[in-house]
């Protein structure tokens, strides 16, 4: 393993770590008490390094073309928010489970990634490529070639045992979701709970490492799919009284049926009398004049003018 790639090890393992300790601290202040947050029983999330290693390369890669501030925001922005996404998905895909729901956050896509931490992941970005790593690198080039591969040797072992026992885990927890018979996500949660609860601390610290975790079986899918359907319908029905009330008032305002007819049967008997001014009669004139004093009475009229609008 070369250098160059030693480094980005390094950094991998340094980004994981301070992310990590952006989470403990935030539920910290969201829950008063320690939590050790990841997925890995470590102080480590992988997110984060992985996130913090895709902005240092593209940033390398376009460095030649473009090393603005703006540029680095909008790329950490782009990259770590489908990051954030993929993973979400992949995790609820492969696990039955929302790890986190972003659904009542403003802006938010699919409840997976939200504007607010997009805005941070660019900051981080910007963070990461034009203060850490100005500021990190020369101390991973003050490390001999040696150095850094025990360095990264021992910190690959200890990442590859601590992925192992998240797999056992993460594969209890799928299987508890699968034979769940609960018909919703907090009978779940607590099935889960109990199940973890009864195994050793790296299963119970999973239970506590994700409080807000929401499981989803075929069974609170199916009822989703009921409810959303059964919303469907109610909203349909509304709307179909809602237009019926709409008709009757309508109706309700609009006594000037007679006049109307009236005007309907002078306008057909002066159609069939073809009416020309030049060799009209004074009868022809007189129902013309009836006519357009009908149609001005009505006009005038205003519960015909409600009427014209609520229609």
């Amino acid at each position: 393993m070369n250098a160059c790639m030693l480094d980005l090890v390094l950094l991998f393992f340094f980004y994981s770590f301070l992310g990590w300790c952006i989470e403990v601290v935030g539920k910290f202040i969201q829950y008063h008490r320690f939590i050790n947050r990841g997925f890995l029983t470590g102080p480590i999330c992988p997110i984060y390094g992985f996130g913090a290693i895709l902005i240092t390369l593209t940033i390398r890669w376009i460095a030649p073309l473009e090393t603005a501030v703006s540029t680095t925001f909008v790329i950490s922005f782009l990259l770590c928010g489908a990051l954030e996404y993929l993973t979400s998905w992949y995790m609820e895909k492969r696990f039955h489970a929302r790890w986190w729901d972003y659904s009542r956050k403003p802006m938010n896509l699919h409840g997976r990634i939200w504007i607010g931490n997009l805005i941070l992941f660019g900051l981080g970005g910007v963070a990461i490529i034009h203060v850490v790593n100005p500021l990190l690198m020369p101390v991973l080039g003050g490390l001999s070639l040696k150095a850094k591969e025990i360095l990264c040797a021992g910190l690959l072992v200890v990442f590859a045992a601590d992925f192992v026992m998240t797999h056992f885990v993460m594969k209890l927890i799928r299987i508890g979701v699968e034979h769940s018979e609960a018909d919703s996500t907090e009978a779940v949660n607590r099935e889960i709970r109990a199940l973890l609860s009864d195994r050793n601390v790296f299963y119970r610290r999973f239970a506590d490492a994700y409080p807000e975790v929401i499981y989803r079986t075929e069974r609170i899918k199916a009822r989703v799919e009921k409810v959303k359907a059964e919303t469907e319908r109610l909203r349909r029905e509304a709307e179909q009284r809602l237009n019926a009330q709409k008709a009757q008032l309508v109706s309700a305002v609009e006594p000037a049926t007679r006049v109307k007819s009236a005007i309907i049967a002078n306008q057909e008997r002066l159609i069939s009398l073809l009416y020309d001014d030049k060799t009209a009669t004074d009868e022809m004139k007189a129902l013309k004049q009836a006519i357009e004093t009908d149609r001005q009475r009505l006009d005038d009229r205003p519960l015909k003018k409600i009427a014209d609008k609520i229609s």
